[in-house]
């Protein structure tokens, strides 16, 4: 099995980058995939939209009760354990679907890689033991150009690009793809694809369409035909800690989702 690295990403927050990332990674799986969604996030919105918990109670030895992290991502790039833990991975309610959390800690990670030789590359590193283990491994990043972020294209054999469909879409992107260049050029020579992504997207809006026909020109055939609409049941979905597939299997956002994850799959395939 040749596993796939793809990085969600997009300096903007608010985009649909995390919600993008869950709900085609549920996709992917419910199409017979085994797919892993490592949350790269400090704020664990991945972890949460996946109903994780990112704490574990137990009794201190004053005898109290307390929480701690679970096992996450950031113990992993901090060297206090690997990937082939048990106790790492969870399976979620997706069959095939499995997920390495996120939590706060991951904030502090950058200062400690600052110590690290080639710091670029810890990621990419650490997840070698899941090559073949998994046919996608789907990274939900911060929404900055952070070492997270950089780390994680480092990692990538593809990107996926959400952009909102609102004044400021286009704002970031430049530089996103500048970044990709250098990335690719001098760490990591298999980054030769991106994706792009129209989410938010509501049809009666002028805005929406003319932001939409200056990403196409753009972007051109990087941009997928599908657009994900604006749907009151996709953004009640992360709540509920379910991919929209789960929560609401008719609704326009999971139709949605399920024709943008075979054209991905398509995309990728050739």
């Amino acid at each position: 099995m040749k596993t796939k690295v793809l990085a969600f990403i997009n300096q903007k927050g608010g985009v649909g980058k995390t919600t993008s990332c869950i709900n085609i990674g549920a996709c992917m799986a419910k199409m017979g995939k085994k797919v892993l969604i490592i949350d790269m996030d400090p704020q664990g919105n991945a972890t949460t939209g996946l109903g994780v918990k990112k704490h574990v109670e137990f009794v201190n030895e004053l005898g109290k009760k307390d929480i701690r992290p679970v096992l996450n991502i950031y113990t992993v790039l901090s060297g206090g354990t690997d990937v082939t833990n048990p106790d790492l991975i969870v399976h979620t309610e997706v069959a095939g679907l499995d997920l390495i959390p996120s939590s706060i800690d991951l904030s502090a990670i950058e200062m400690e890689m600052n110590d690290y030789s080639n710091r670029e590359k810890v990621l990419v590193k650490a997840i070698e033991p899941l090559m073949g283990v998994y046919d996608f491994i789907l990274l939900d990043c911060p929404p900055s150009m952070s070492l997270i972020t950089i780390n994680s294209m480092v990692a990538a054999t593809s990107i996926l690009i959400p952009v909102q469909c609102e004044f400021y879409a286009m704002e970031g992107l430049a530089q996103l793809l500048d970044s990709m260049n250098i990335i690719r050029k001098f760490l990591n020579p298999k980054l030769s694809v991106y994706h792009v992504l129209l989410t938010m997207y509501g049809s009666r809006y002028k805005l929406h369409r003319q932001v939409a026909d200056e990403i196409e020109k753009y972007f051109g055939k990087r941009l997928l035909d599908t657009r994900i609409p604006q749907n009151v049941r996709l953004a009640e979905a992360p709540s509920f800690g379910k991919p929209i597939i789960i929560y609401d299997k008719r609704s326009a956002g999971a139709a949605a989702y399920q024709r943008a994850t075979e054209e991905l799959l398509a995309r990728e395939r050739k």
